[in-house]
């Protein structure tokens, strides 16, 4: 009944708009968190005329080589210990290096495989990477170890790309630049934001994620301002229609009144299906493609619409709650999140289409 409607031709548009938006990089996928809930193997089948892939964990990393992908993927977060390691090896897999303890693991193996590594520098996320003062040492560090290849790449990421008009990433970026002067490496800078407004950052190697499934990265901008395509639509049905009286309240906690006599349709989504409850009422849904406003609490299974001013609808009637029509960034926007939270929360019980 719910479904998550993917549609492939769009995710290839929008590979093009991040090729189109940094022409002399090559173009590394993100494909993480189930391609941010757009199916992890079919997403990546669409992306494979990227140049490599990007997952977060070990499996995700298997599971695009058991369908025969042969590019190059790198572990984001590395791997932690010397079985994953070992695994890493067989798979040919590239990994981010961004602490001493992975550095010990590579100075330790002693298989056949030789890594593609790449270095990462904390210039100001602060979450993952060397310090800009232990950075020297660990690029020594590595270019020592036998089981790393030749030719180190370095990384880092931008925390505030998104903010056009904060300080944190020309600062990010001059940091990096100091760190650079004199070297000569493969650099990957640029997420999405990175890719969209900030040139400087675009250099060998970019990391579009929430781009490539047709999404802006910017607080009040949409997927049309970039050119984008939105690849998901969340669509469901009409399950009820039903009359309420004025003074009558909706939903969990009466927190919506009807001011009037009041045509409601129950639509088959909720939270359980990864709806948001916090979206608020007034938020637009799609029934026949036409917006009405979300009245009372979303509950695990249903919604309930204000329909009295429009087309009364049937049971059956299709109902679109983001997509192509209806942004997830406005729906991001009513529930206070932002459109990754959404995209990714998508659950397990909801049908993947892809098309």
């Amino acid at each position: 009944m719910i479904r998550a409607i993917v549609d492939t031709q769009a995710l290839r548009h929008n590979l093009a708009r991040s090729r189109a938006a940094a022409p002399r990089a090559s173009v590394m996928a993100v494909v993480k968190a189930n391609a941010y809930g757009h199916g992890l193997v079919p997403a990546a089948v669409a992306l494979s005329d990227t140049n490599a892939f990007a997952v977060a964990r070990m499996e995700e990393g298997v599971a695009l080589r058991n369908v025969g992908l042969r590019h190059p993927i790198l572990l984001l977060e590395g791997v932690f210990d010397s079985a994953q390691l070992e695994a890493a090896g067989q798979r040919d897999f590239e990994l981010v290096v961004h602490c001493a303890e992975q550095i010990e693991l590579l100075r330790a193996y002693r298989g056949p495989a030789r890594f593609r590594v790449w270095l990462k520098v904390d210039t100001g996320m602060n979450r993952l990477g060397f310090r800009v003062q232990d950075f020297e040492s660990a690029w020594t560090a590595l270019h020592s170890s036998p089981a790393v290849r030749d030719e180190l790449r370095i990384m880092t990421h931008l925390s505030s790309a998104d903010l056009r008009d904060s300080d944190k990433t020309p600062r990010q970026l001059a940091e990096f630049a100091r760190l650079m002067r004199g070297r000569k490496a493969e650099v990957s800078i640029a997420n999405s934001a990175g890719i969209l407004a900030w040139p400087a950052a675009h250099r060998e190697w970019i990391r579009p994620g929430l781009l490539l499934y047709g999404v802006s990265p910017f607080a009040g901008k949409r997927s049309s301002d970039f050119d984008l395509i939105p690849a998901m639509t969340l669509a469901t049905q009409v399950i009820a229609v039903r009359q309420v009286s004025e003074g009558e309240t909706v939903g969990y906690g009466d927190t919506w009144t009807a001011r009037r006599p009041t045509t409601l349709a129950v639509a088959a989504v909720g939270y359980g299906d990864g709806y948001p409850r916090s979206v608020q009422s007034g938020t637009p849904v799609l029934i026949n493609g036409r917006p009405y406003p979300l009245v009372g609490r979303v509950s695990m299974d249903m919604i309930t619409l204000d329909v009295t001013d429009g087309p009364r609808p049937s049971v059956g009637d299709p109902v679109e709650l983001w997509g192509k029509t209806l942004p997830v960034e406005q729906i991001a926007e009513s529930a206070g999140t932002i459109p990754y939270e959404l995209l990714c929360g998508v659950s397990q019980r909801v049908r993947l289409d892809v098309l």
